[in-house]
């Protein structure tokens, strides 16, 4: 016989509630989230406090000089790949949500594989497949007879254009993601009333479906250009000088650390303009879905020409994003197998996973404290907590990492009788990747956390359990696959981070990202071959993981 405890009325609950957070252990909780929310916010309170401080000489140096052009490139860069994910991601969301045609069902999970790729692997591989002694020239030339560069013209991968093409190519899955979604929940209602009205599917398309997945794609959006401006390794790379390489040659090229950190503080303010923006543009808006998740809908069955074109948009970002570079740097790493599987790559590797391993066991636990804090006790004060709590994955790792290397020096600087304690340490590495990271591992555990019905809580506490005991006994048996998910993303991310990782590594401590960096930088992409390809494969994990949870659910509906 199935036994339910008997449910509590609002009036009972609300008194039950009150005297739970009035106890020492809930209070404990509530400090233990201020905490955390305090160790995110100071590198962003660090940076955005630089701009009282004085600097006018090198500031007004920089502003006469490389400002003007690190605004403008980094305006470029975020319309272009907005533009590029936007286009990417909704033609492919709307083609595998709607239209009929073989291998959508493939596609469906195929198209997030590219957000394993970084954009800075994809700038190395494609400058050494594109470049005058790459293959592709070598066949051209080979095959029209051309003798030299001045007989053909070919563009030039290395500018702004082909950043934006690399980024895009490597960000476009977080607006495709959002927005399938997105087209999935709509109402069938209205799709139906517009072909009723005489609406062709590519009008129905623009006038109703495309509007009411505005939010959904705003979201991608903004995610996306945030990765845009935080990205290092292909602008520097390419040539290009954004926010992100100006702040890393400031500190260590200029040795300026209060102009890098107001350049830093610059960029936080593009920043919060962007999300200011996302908000703004629908402030007036309202959207609604009428129907149930459980209806599906009608389908546009494609044939020809169609068909074939269906099946190309939906091939290409697979293909450039991640076929054609694997392909290549295995052939790369095979190739020179004795060079590439050498045991500093072991070491590095050895690095690597210790870094990943220790913020991943230490992310979740400390996500698990916020998200259980907010659980005792919802009031504003522990709302905004929290919610600063997951604002590091907005701040781009060059300035997490410049607003944590001075607190650290001056606490350095203090304990001066013991050396470097935390500054120029691992230690210092892996609290920047958690301030940055914490965010991934605190969404994946307030979602898990939130699936468990409240009345759990109360019959625990019913029986005497105090909330530490409800944690451990109640909530953890229930939330081993979220958290399993929370400790996988957090471990991939650390593993691909590349700004915070060149600014704060500790000496003679490279990393895999950091090796594929100089190899690369040094044109030995043969040598990075192997480094990349590993990166590659840890970033497949995740991502292999949503496109089965994406396919599952498929099948149940």
């Amino acid at each position: 016989m199935n036994f339910q405890y008997p449910q509590r009325s609002p009036a009972q609950r609300a008194r039950f509630s009150q005297v739970i957070r009035r106890s020492p252990a809930s209070l404990s909780w509530t400090l233990a989230v201020l905490a955390i929310a305090a160790l995110v916010m100071t590198p962003v309170v660090v940076v955005l406090s630089s701009i009282f401080t004085d600097s006018s000489d090198i500031w007004n140096h920089l502003a006469s000089t490389v400002l003007p052009r690190y605004i403008g490139n980094s305006l470029v860069l975020m319309l272009g790949v907005g533009c590029g994910v936007s286009a990417m991601g909704i033609a492919t969301a709307w083609l595998v949500t709607v239209c009929r045609f073989p291998g959508r069902r493939v596609f469906e999970w195929a198209l997030l594989l590219p957000l394993a790729s970084p954009a800075y692997l994809l700038a190395y591989t494609y400058t050494e497949l594109l470049g005058y002694f790459g293959p592709v020239q070598l066949a051209l030339r080979s095959l029209f007879r051309w003798d030299s560069i001045q007989d053909y013209w070919f563009p030039n991968i290395r500018s702004i254009w082909g950043a934006i093409l690399m980024l895009s190519l490597s960000l476009y899955p977080y607006v495709y993601l959002l927005a399938r979604v997105a087209f999935q929940e709509q109402s069938i209602r209205s799709l139906e009333a517009s072909r009723v009205l005489g609406c062709n599917p590519w009008r129905s398309f623009f006038s109703v479906a495309l509007p009411l997945a505005r939010p959904a794609i705003m979201g991608g959006l903004a995610l996306a250009l945030m990765e845009t401006l935080n990205d290092f390794g292909t602008v520097e790379y390419f040539g290009v000088n954004t926010f992100t390489t100006g702040i890393y040659r400031t500190w260590f090229g200029m040795g300026e650390r209060v102009a890098a950190t107001q350049l830093a503080a610059v960029l936080m303010l593009f920043i919060l303009a962007l999300i200011l923006w996302e908000g703004w543009s629908r402030r007036q808006a309202k959207y609604y879905q009428c129907d149930s998740p459980q209806q599906v809908l009608p389908g546009y069955p494609l044939w020809g020409m169609r068909q074939i074109g269906a099946q190309l948009i939906c091939c290409l970002p697979i293909a450039l994003g991640l076929l054609v570079p694997m392909a290549y740097l295995i052939q790369l790493a095979v190739q020179n197998a004795s060079e590439t599987f050498d045991d500093a790559f072991w070491q590095l590797s050895r690095h690597s996973l210790l870094l990943a391993i220790a913020t991943a066991l230490t992310a979740v636990p400390l996500s698990l404290v916020v998200a259980y804090g907010l659980r005792l006790n919802p009031k504003p004060p522990l709302v905004l907590g929290a919610r600063l709590a997951s604002m590091g994955y907005a701040v781009p790792g060059a300035v997490i990492a410049v607003g944590l290397l001075i607190p650290l020096g001056q606490f350095d600087q203090v304990a001066g009788n013991f050396g470097l304690v935390l500054g120029g340490t691992a230690i210092a590495l892996v609290l920047a990747y958690l301030v940055r990271f914490l965010a991934v591992s605190l969404n994946t555990v307030e979602s898990s956390l939130q699936k468990i019905k409240p009345n759990l809580d109360d019959a625990s506490r019913s029986l005497g359990h105090g909330p530490g005991q409800t944690l451990l006994k109640i909530h953890l048996p229930l939330m081993n696959s979220g958290l399993l998910t929370a400790v996988m993303l957090v471990f991939v991310d650390v593993m691909k981070e590349l700004p915070a990782t060149l600014v704060m590594r500790p000496f003679n401590f490279d990393t895999l990202a950091i090796r594929v960096y100089q190899y690369a930088s040094d044109e030995r992409l043969a040598a990075a071959s192997a480094p990349a390809l590993a990166i590659l494969a840890v970033g497949l994990l995740p991502v292999v993981l949503l496109s089965w949870r994406i396919a599952q659910g498929r099948s149940r509906a």
